[in-house]
């Protein structure tokens, strides 16, 4: 056997592993995110059936596999050298590509990256075998199936535009159903509500989960095509007596069946339809070597016309992948990010934006405040009034906030429901909708109805939506353009360049995975902090504001220090190093900021005054922040470009100016620790004591200017340095003033 090829099978199969890891980290949003988000029931439950249904899935994939043998190119056209080259650079760039939009947290339609990734392999390779033998073919298109490319390409905007509004149109009928008191309406229309759901998603079932599947005869799945009517006749009068017979009996909610039952239709279409994706590549690769090694021919000369016979994938592969998926769901970070995005814009309750606007999303917005505004005045009073009535939203307010749910079972009832008719539509059809798209789109279209993106947030969101769908076109020609480089790369430079590509995946793929995990920490420990300020009494929270109040004393200690240390020593290094320290506080102040709704909400025995020295608190913080970011950044840039020094004399009074600080910062970390903040006269004296350092410096500076021993460029550094520095001290101290008002006002 030849080394290089059992290296191309090996590399296969193992990525084929890594590939699932991280495709399942990006699809676990099609099935997770509505059960999750409406917290339907325990948490480990909703994995429990989002895996069985993956793992039953998988067994349905077997008659999926053709697309990676002779779906995108003709395989005649390429002979077994070629076509394992175009395999290798597939599985390569395919795991690079999911797992760089894993890291930033955004969903990606994995069919479509592995049609453009087989689509750009087979484009490269078939450009460089007519150059080496043009009696191949006269174009490049011979070697491809453009029809099927083109189609998919179509289909794209399609589905993205039907999802959305079909999403929105069917949240805003379920809605003006039950509003947000949903659980009032369950008694007249639950069974039915459910009967209906159920009855979409068993269809979705039928067509998806049944055609394909190992175990199913064509002759079966003919009988139940034939008999769909039926079948869905029984199911929707059988599901509605027993939803409602469950809810009167039990109190169980209907809505909430119907979330975990579409969660593991979703979760079985996802393993019958994209495991394709991440072992098709493989498989047809395994088979190729087969065939290969069984002729005798030379590599080079053996044709791949085989790979034009169907196939069937042995079922002890597909439990396997399954396998693997399942240990992916339960364990992947990176999925809980991509889940926590679709969550994000989809979320009911106000909050931090995690995407800023754009001038379009703006112009989007306002233009559709002008349509309802006009809309409005159509339509009776009294009909508008109690369909605004029916959108009023409710929190139960005995469920702490961090137990809330993103949104309530109707939506996440309307997300499943919908998405599964849809694709299940689009399957009978025969038009190559995406999962990944179908979902999030309805998923954006009824948070649109449900009036979650409200004036405050449908900005961010609407940009957010945008980013999400970009970066779905994105994936076709990023996916194209790194296959066609890779394979061009490994087919003019095997076996070296393929050492060299598996070198650079394993270097990315590491350094992605510490990222996570560092990044996992860092949320980790932010929601723990969450939990321990909402759990906190008055007094624990008091201790916490006290101590972040000297952290941030601390850091702006050390901070300044180090940058004015590192501008007279220009140590470049040590200056970038603090220069990022600056930006991670400042983003820390920013983060506190914006967390103030959700403490002062969380503190009930908080009094109107003690909050009111809580912001003016945090908002000195962050305004100290901006002032130590304004002094770190210019400072770096002026050494970083190997600007000239400052002055022998501005270091001196830099020096003397830094020396006071510190003593400054002592007495303030004094005060904090022994709590004696009604010592703010010292405080005073100090800060005066500074300025007056200060004001003398400015005005030796200005002397300098005018003798011209300092140029333009040394003195707006150094003006800026001390001007930010008084400000910073007076934020400071007014920072401790509030945090003294704040003490005092909470012992009272």
């Amino acid at each position: 056997m030849d080394p290089y090829y059992v290296t191309i099978l090996t590399v296969l199969f193992i990525l084929a592993i890594v590939d699932i890891f991280v495709g399942v980290a990006n699809d676990a949003t099609n099935f997770l995110n509505s059960a999750i988000g409406a917290r339907v029931t325990k948490g480990w439950i909703i994995m429990l059936i989002a895996s069985l249904g993956v793992f039953f899935g998988a067994t349905f994939s077997s008659g999926m596999m053709e697309i990676a043998r002779s779906g995108i190119f003709n395989p005649d056209k390429f002979m077994f050298a070629d076509i394992m080259v175009i395999f290798v650079a597939v599985i390569i760039a395919d795991v690079l590509l999911l797992d760089a939009f894993n890291s930033l947290g955004l969903p990606i339609s994995t069919t479509v990256s592995i049609i453009f990734e087989l689509l750009g392999g087979a484009v490269v390779v078939g450009l460089l075998v007519m150059r080496q033998n043009p009696e191949v073919a006269d174009t490049v298109g011979q070697f491809i199936n453009t029809n099927k490319a083109l189609a998919i390409i179509t289909a794209i905007p399609l589905s993205v535009v039907i999802a959305f509004v079909f999403g929105t149109i069917m949240m805003f009928l379920s809605r003006v159903l039950f509003s947000f008191r949903y659980k009032k309406q369950l008694k007249y229309f639950g069974g039915i509500f459910g009967g209906l759901a159920i009855s979409a998603i068993t269809y979705f079932i039928i067509l998806k989960g049944l055609k394909g599947a190992s175990f199913v005869t064509p002759e079966t799945f003919e009988l139940a095509m034939k008999n769909t009517d039926k079948i869905m006749l029984f199911s929707f009068v059988g599901w509605s007596i027993i939803l409602q017979l469950l809810y009167a009996l039990f109190k169980i909610d209907p809505t909430k069946i119907v979330v975990l039952i579409g969660t593991f239709a979703l979760a079985m279409a996802f393993a019958g339809n994209d495991l394709v994706n991440f072992i098709g590549v493989p498989i047809a690769g395994y088979d190729s070597f087969l065939h290969f090694t069984a002729s005798g021919v030379p590599d080079t000369e053996f044709s791949m016309e085989i790979l034009k016979q169907p196939s069937q994938t042995p079922t002890w592969m597909l439990l396997i992948a399954g396998a693997v998926m399942v240990i992916t769901l339960w364990t992947s970070k990176k999925a809980k990010a991509v889940i926590a995005t679709s969550l994000n814009l989809s979320r009911q309750d106000e909050g931090a934006e995690r995407f800023s606007s754009l001038g379009f999303s703006r112009l989007l917005v306002r233009g559709s405040m002008n349509i309802s505004n006009f809309s409005s005045r159509l339509i009776p009073t009294r009909v508008s009034n109690w369909i605004e009535s029916r959108f009023v939203p409710y929190i139960e307010e005995d469920i702490p906030e961090h137990e809330r749910p993103v949104f309530d079972s109707v939506r996440a009832a309307v997300n499943l429901t919908v998405a599964s008719a849809l694709i299940a539509l689009g399957t009978s059809m025969q038009l190559p909708l995406s999962t990944t798209y179908v979902t999030f789109m309805v998923a954006m279209g009824a948070s649109l109805a449900d009036r979650a993106w409200g004036r405050d947030s449908a900005v961010y969101r609407i940009t957010g939506v945008f980013v999400v769908i970009s970066g779905w076109f994105l994936t076709a020609l990023f996916a194209f353009i790194m296959a066609f480089l890779i394979a061009g790369f490994i087919y003019l430079t095997r076996p070296y360049g393929l050492f060299v590509m598996l070198f650079i995946t394993a270097v990315a793929l590491y350094k992605s995975a510490a990222r996570t995990r560092r990044k996992h920490r860092e949320e980790q420990h932010k929601i723990e902090q969450e939990k321990e300020e909402q759990a906190h009494s008055l007094h624990q929270w008091v201790e916490k504001s006290n101590d972040s109040v000297k952290n941030a004393i601390i850091k702006i200690s050390k901070i300044y220090f180090v940058t004015i240390n590192g501008l007279i020593e220009e140590d470049r290094r040590t200056l970038r190093s603090i220069n990022q320290d600056s930006f991670d506080f400042n983003y820390q102040t920013k983060e506190m900021k914006n967390g103030i709704y959700k403490v002062i909400r969380s503190l009930n025995k908080l009094s109107d005054e003690s909050g009111q020295y809580y912001v003016q608190t945090i908002d000195y913080m962050r305004e100290a922040a901006h002032c130590l970011n304004f002094i770190t950044t210019p400072v770096f840039e002026h050494v970083n470009n190997n600007h000239k020094p400052i002055t022998a004399q501005q270091q001196h009074e830099l020096g003397e100016i830094s020396e006071k600080m510190s003593d400054f910062f002592n007495l303030a970390l004094h005060l904090i620790m022994e709590n004696e903040h009604y010592k703010t006269k010292e405080v005073v004296k100090k800060i005066s004591d500074i300025q007056k350092m200060i004001e003398k410096a400015r005005l030796a500076q200005i002397k300098r200017i005018k003798t011209g021993d300092v140029n333009t460029r040394n003195s707006v550094l150094y003006l800026t340095i001390l001007q930010e520095t008084k400000v910073m001290i007076l934020h400071v101290g007014n920072m401790l003033k509030s945090l003294r008002d704040l003490v005092q006002h909470s012992q009272v």
